[in-house]
């Protein structure tokens, strides 16, 4: 019953949300013609690497586009769900409308993470999901390879979610830091091109220390076939503790925060 509950909320917020995002009907054609420069930049830059016959350690042009189109994917769930919550954060705690949040019958970080959506993140969902099949058509994958593909990208946008959350949860602390989820934004952009194509060190960093590798190489050999159930565990056990730790965390950071009543 409780499962029903949130998904009744969930539903009211996001029709709300839609609703008014709607009213400002010429910022879903911005997105559009943001989102496919920042594509055709993408695309612009994997082309100077394969043209001189470069290959990023045995990916051949079609894989490295499945890692791009995967990358695209993820930055519209990040601008149509993580972006329009995480960043308001900082508004609440400046504004002392976390009171308000902290008081409902309701998990306030569920209600910080999932309050409002942005349709604006919708063309980088299709134009990532394009990418992905126009490059799987042409290396002749079957249907159960983009079904494969799934798993690890879902725990991807969990890792991702978490380590956004957790960003944001320090707001109670430092109030702005927005500097900081610029600086974790260009980190994880290093994921548009798969992770073997870095130095060794770069890599070890990208892995262990950011784990953009999971976000978007790993789907990518999974849905290629390159991957092993290694990665997939190691993806399921990432998203795992990043998510347990953002609720920690989460709890931990509250024990710090000032009420605006009080």
């Amino acid at each position: 019953m409780r499962v029903r509950q949130y998904l009744r909320v969930l539903r009211l917020f996001w029709q709300v949300a839609i609703a008014a995002e709607l009213e400002y009907r010429i910022n879903f054609v911005i997105s559009v013609i943001s989102s496919l420069g920042g594509l055709v930049g993408s695309l612009f830059g994997l082309f100077l690497f394969y043209r001189t016959g470069y290959t990023f350690d045995g990916w051949s042009w079609e894989q490295a586009l499945v890692v791009l189109g995967i990358f695209t994917i993820l930055q519209g769930v990040s601008a149509t769900f993580l972006v329009p919550n995480l960043n308001k954060i900082v508004g609440h705690v400046q504004e002392g409308t976390l009171d308000f949040v902290l008081l409902k019958p309701i998990s306030s970080q569920f209600w910080l993470s999932t309050h409002t959506v942005s349709p604006w993140g919708l063309p980088d969902l299709i134009f990532g999901a394009i990418i992905v099949f126009y490059a799987g058509g042409h290396l002749g994958l079957a249907p159960t390879a983009y079904l494969a593909m799934l798993p690890p990208l879902v725990l991807g946008v969990i890792s991702l979610y978490s380590l956004w959350f957790i960003l944001g949860a320090t707001s109670i602390w430092f109030v702005k830091i927005y500097n900081v989820t610029e600086v974790l934004r260009s980190l994880l952009e290093a994921g548009r091109f798969p992770v073997e194509g870095y130095p060794a060190a770069y890599r070890v960093f990208f892995t262990f220390i950011i784990p953009v590798a999971f976000l978007t190489t790993v789907p990518a050999q999974t849905m290629i076939g390159r991957s092993d159930s290694g990665w997939l565990l190691g993806s399921a056990l990432l998203a795992a503790v990043l998510f347990q730790v953002s609720r920690w965390f989460w709890q931990f950071a509250l024990r710090f925060y000032t009420s605006a009543s009080s």
